[in-house]
């Protein structure tokens, strides 16, 4: 197939330029501060998703760039069988609403000439593919600033495109254990603990968002685009920074404290008639105003907790005489009683329990959206992004979508005609 010879004959648009129809557009009744931004998701899995996630809840036009033969593994992954079944798996509905997606094979010559054009048409390109695989391909930075100068492109990857490491595979737990993380987890005399959540991939697609977004703003001062390359290893130490800076700066080798605070106390879980309590107590007006609060002004005068450091070094013994007093009632009373003193205060809940609170809800955190090839039809509830824009939070405009769902008319944007979409199915480059 030939790149037609005129924009008449099927040119891609002028760079900017869009249609009516091709994007969902900002959420319905929410912010949508990128607007008119276009972003090309070649991402998989979590990190890379979850950064082209965020860019759409603020209103970017996503265009999620999968495989023809199953596209993002994440389809299938989750704990609903059924939903993996029809390539809507719990990981992949989490992250991918708001997004359309193009279903492009990128070994074909069609498919790298569907690329070519999609990146002309584009203001940010997001992948998380191993260092240079996407060069391999063709699409050398050189060659996307020759596609498109003002194009902003970020590769997210473990360890980032240099350095002796770059070629490793990573997952969010190989990098948890290189960075320390798993080192400073857990309690002092167990094994080092992985997070209970892919937290490096989390920070990871914040970063890439975050850069993303300043990159955007780069670009309008001085006209060109930028390569951005983000390292979740990186990000993970740098998302440590108290940790690594005790290291750095005061010289204090790192260790597992369990639930415990190292720099003060009372700064921990503590048990009570009812429940967990997590409290923490920074300053001598917070531990003065548990004191009272709790029917415990012995403990003010105790020579034992008189001044900070005194808390720290006897934190063991402080834990007992509070947890002996919280002992007497459940973790909600406690809790109220606390926070009404001024002192950071929390029950220890489940997630369900968690995702239930009157605060969360009153936010909005939680959006409701279809699933795609359902039957009969399925609704699901996902997170937004924590953000409120003048007032309002972010809601997905569509739901996750179906795999190749929008090949067609994303092709038909970019100049395709009808004979040549069908030319690229017929090649299997779409």
């Amino acid at each position: 197939m030939t790149e037609p010879s005129s924009p008449a004959a099927g040119q891609p648009r002028p760079h900017g330029a869009r249609s009516a129809s091709e994007a969902p557009g900002p959420p319905a009744g929410g912010p949508g501060l990128l607007s008119g931004i276009r972003v090309l998701d070649l991402t998989t899995v979590l990190a890379g998703p979850y950064a082209g996630y965020q860019l759409s809840l603020l209103g970017a036009d996503v265009v999620k760039v999968e495989r023809p033969d199953g596209g993002d593994v994440a389809r299938e992954l989750g704990s609903s069988p059924d939903l993996g079944e029809i390539g809507m798996g719990a990981s992949f509905l989490a992250q991918n609403a708001g997004k359309r997606s193009v279903t492009v094979d990128l070994k074909t010559a069609g498919g790298k000439q569907v690329l070519t054009r999609l990146i002309a048409d584009a203001d940010v390109l997001l992948e998380n593919m191993r260092p240079r695989v996407l060069e391999r391909l063709g699409f050398s930075w050189s060659r996307l600033r020759e596609i498109n100068p003002r194009l902003v492109y970020c590769a997210l990857s473990g360890f980032g495109a240099s350095g002796p490491m770059a070629g490793r595979p990573a997952y969010d737990q190989i990098v948890q254990g290189l960075s320390g993380m798993c080192d400073v987890t857990g309690y002092p005399d167990g094994d080092p603990v992985r997070v209970g959540f892919p937290v490096c991939d989390t920070m990871g697609g914040l970063a890439a968002a975050m850069a993303v977004s300043a990159g955007l703003l780069g670009r309008e001062r001085t006209g060109e685009g930028c390569r951005l390359d983000v390292s979740m290893l990186e990000t993970a130490l740098t998302g440590m920074g108290w940790v690594v800076s005790d290291y750095l700066i005061a010289g204090r080798q790192p260790g597992r404290a369990g639930n415990e605070n190292a720099t003060s106390a009372p700064s921990g879980s503590f048990r009570t008639a009812e429940g967990e309590l997590v409290i923490a107590a920074n300053t001598d007006a917070q531990f003065q105003a548990i004191c009272e609060s709790l029917g415990r002004p012995d403990l003010l005068t105790d020579p034992r907790f008189v001044t900070r450091e005194d808390r720290r070094r006897h934190r063991v013994q402080l834990r007992d005489e509070l947890n002996r007093t919280l002992m007497t009632a459940p973790a909600t009373r406690w809790e109220t009683l606390l926070a009404d003193a001024g002192v950071p205060a929390g029950r220890v809940l489940t997630v369900a329990d968690a995702l239930a609170q009157a605060q969360i809800q009153d936010r909005q955190l939680l959006q409701e959206v279809e699933v795609r090839g359902s039957s009969p039809r399925r609704s699901v509830r996902i997170l937004g992004n924590g953000i409120h824009v003048n007032g309002e939070a972010p809601r997905p405009s569509a739901p996750p979508p179906a795999l190749g769902e929008h090949t067609v008319p994303v092709l038909g944007d970019l100049g395709y005609s009808g004979e040549e979409i069908a030319a690229l199915r017929d090649e299997g480059a779409i």
